[in-house]
């Protein structure tokens, strides 16, 4: 079985290779910069220098390659669902031209509304560009990343949390190891055909408020979190640079879900995963945030 893994080094990534590579396989990484990886696991996995945005580049790399996992790479310019629509067609000429069977994507939550989602409009456009291609596809949808918090170390060193959503509004958070497991699993089994979604959807539904309580729990030290207008966000994104595209999209991942949202797949076995956001918060959160430095949040 010769399975293929995009953005090897990112959140979910960074997890699947080891894993696979201990399920006996020794897998295809597709990325720009092979030195992201560690010596460990260079030794252990074939490397595919490529752009995820080439589709020549792509389709030749995935030649002979059973199984893709697939992630759109983040966006790096101005207008990131014009990257994302290269993502897309990457993704379908990998399928197309390459020869690829089977593909699990790394999805998310809410792509299942299409438009109107901000940067998950992106992620919207693969699926669809990988359904149209007629090949076994399956599609995970993915709830909010515990790692997101990472962004946001200097508002929880000074203990205030600003978002856009009701801060009582709950939604799926998830932690990307599991993800991970998820996309492992699928990728490994010989036991699903066609085209179709999974969610993966954490241990539980978290308020921003919940999320709180329970990384401060978890770090030692206090934190709220507030609500703040569509209006505020902007003009604080727009300090930092950003074009209006980039505001419109990264502001868009959670206007889009004010109202009335309901995830496509419900909470069930099949979408409830282990890791709890404590769990994480104390490993992985608390020694980044008592970290003397700290990274730009927004």
């Amino acid at each position: 079985m010769r399975i293929a893994v995009t953005v090897p080094t990112g959140h979910v990534g960074r997890h699947l290779v080891p894993m696979l590579i201990r399920a006996g396989v020794r897998p295809l990484v597709l990325l720009r910069n092979p030195d992201g990886l560690a010596p460990a696991i260079r030794s252990e996995v074939d490397v595919a220098r490529v752009d995820l945005l080439d589709g020549d580049a792509v389709a030749r790399a995935v030649s002979g390659v059973d199984s893709l996992y697939w992630v759109d790479p983040p966006p790096a310019g101005d207008n990131p669902l014009a990257e994302y629509n290269l993502a897309a067609a990457s993704a379908a000429r990998a399928v197309t031209e390459g020869g690829v069977d089977r593909v699990v994507f790394q999805s998310s939550v809410g792509a299942e509304k299409r438009h109107g989602v901000g940067e998950i409009d992106g992620l919207a456009a693969t699926e669809v560009a990988l359904n149209a291609t007629g090949a076994d596809v399956l599609h995970l949808r993915c709830g909010y990343f515990f790692t997101n918090l990472e962004y946001q170390l200097d508002e929880i060193r000074a203990g205030m949390l600003q978002v856009l959503l009701p801060v009582t509004q709950p939604m799926a958070w998830v932690s990307p190891r599991d993800i991970a497991g998820v996309a492992a699993g699928r990728l490994l089994s010989g036991e699903w055909r066609g085209q179709g979604v999974q969610a993966v959807h954490g241990p539980a539904d978290l308020s921003w408020q919940q999320v709180a309580r329970i990384v401060a729990q978890a770090l030692g030290r206090p934190l709220d979190v507030e609500q703040i207008p569509e209006e505020a966000m902007r003009g604080t994104l727009e300090t930092f640079g950003m074009s209006a595209a980039q505001i419109d999209s990264l502001v868009g991942m959670s206007t889009g879900f004010l109202g009335d949202f309901t995830p496509e797949q419900p909470r069930s076995v099949h979408s409830t995963t282990p890791t709890t956001l404590a769990e994480w918060a104390y490993a992985e959160l608390k020694p980044r945030v008592d970290e003397p430095t700290s990274v730009k949040s927004f």
